[in-house]
């Protein structure tokens, strides 16, 4: 494993609503090393995209409270003043965003914005520009890259936007890149060309990447660890390779126990009880996993769970892990080695 391109300590990002704040990224600690895929999965509102947000600084600060650490480079990022947040942004962190069409600006052709950052941060001439531009295009596997460099963002199809958005983020080098949802709005065919691509990417790059994602297919495919969120809190990190064979936290379990599978003939699919806590109503004491596996008796809960390492980087939060079950008459768990 490479050093470490990112360091977040105590991450705790609030918003505040009617007056209060409620933390919807609550105490996360997370390393990313170069050349190294990080992915973090939970269910919708499990915080994700508020904690990409949050390491580079993209929350409306009027109405957000963030504490903790956000080490790179040696620099705190919560703690720089916009002027030299935005000397990091764009030139040493890039961010594919979820949505293109909403990332991308519609009066704008796409070389046009795709030079934007390299305007910023690299100073070139405009014959330097559009070379790099091109070749930024090409890298991301649009051939026609000429006339793509001239059009417009309602021009292209879903999978062209989403590889300029790439091109946008890879427009200056950075050495961390953050994925939110990359391939959450193609089809089937085109998120398999930018897994590849982006796979592709990694080797070439050699950046530190967080790849969000609720989509434990694409999680197989590119990351070398894994953390699974759940209501503000990672629950569970390990390698991606240990967490499929050998996911321990009853969330990660029921998760993994969720994905549809071929093996069995009209087996029906496991659904996890209940829905993510919103930030407003959350029980902030005691596992927050607990209502939906009412089953588990209470004592096997910890009041105050903390991360527990059970094997080498493999953690766990709360010990209710230890005798967790699936109750009887309800789906069954597939065949995970659990020793």
């Amino acid at each position: 494993m490479g050093n470490p391109v990112l360091e977040i300590e105590e991450l705790r990002t609030s918003f505040s609503i009617k007056g209060d704040y409620h933390a919807a990224v609550d105490g996360v600690s997370l390393t990313v090393h170069e050349n190294e895929v990080v992915a973090i999965v939970g269910e919708s509102g499990c915080g994700k995209s508020a904690l990409a947000l949050s390491i580079i600084g993209l929350h409306d600060l009027k109405t957000t409270k963030l504490e903790g650490q956000v080490n790179f480079k040696g620099q705190n990022l919560l703690s720089l003043p916009i002027s030299k947040l935005n000397k990091v942004r764009g030139r040493d962190t890039g961010m594919i965003f979820q949505d293109p069409m909403t990332a991308l600006n519609p009066l704008a052709t796409i070389g046009r914005q795709i030079e934007e950052p390299m305007d910023y941060h690299l100073k070139l001439s405009s014959a330097a520009k559009k070379k790099r531009t091109l070749d930024l295009l090409r890298r991301v596997g649009i051939k026609n890259e000429q006339r793509v460099y001239g059009q417009y963002p309602h021009e292209l199809s879903g999978g062209m936007r989403q590889r300029a958005v790439i091109a946008i983020a890879l427009a200056c080098d950075p050495v961390l890149l953050i994925a939110d949802e990359p391939t959450t709005a193609l089809d089937v065919t085109i998120q398999a060309q930018i897994i590849d691509l982006m796979k592709e990417l990694q080797n070439q790059i050699k950046s530190g990447i967080i790849l969000i994602t609720h989509d434990l297919g694409v999680v197989a495919e590119m990351a070398d660890r894994v953390a699974v969120m759940y209501a503000g809190e990672l629950v569970e990190i390990a390698e991606v390779r240990e967490l499929f064979v050998n996911p321990l936290h009853p969330y990660t379990r029921s998760l993994l126990n969720s994905i549809p599978s071929n093996m069995e003939a009209k087996a029906k699919l496991h659904v996890i009880e209940g829905i993510v806590p919103s930030i407003q109503n959350l029980d902030r004491i005691g596992c927050r996993f607990a209502p939906r596996v009412a089953w588990v008796p209470e004592e096997d809960h910890e009041t105050n769970p903390q991360m527990h390492e059970v094997k080498p980087n493999h953690f766990v939060r709360c010990t209710c892990y230890k005798n967790f079950h699936f109750p009887e008459g309800r789906v069954g768990e597939k065949d995970y080695v659990t020793s």
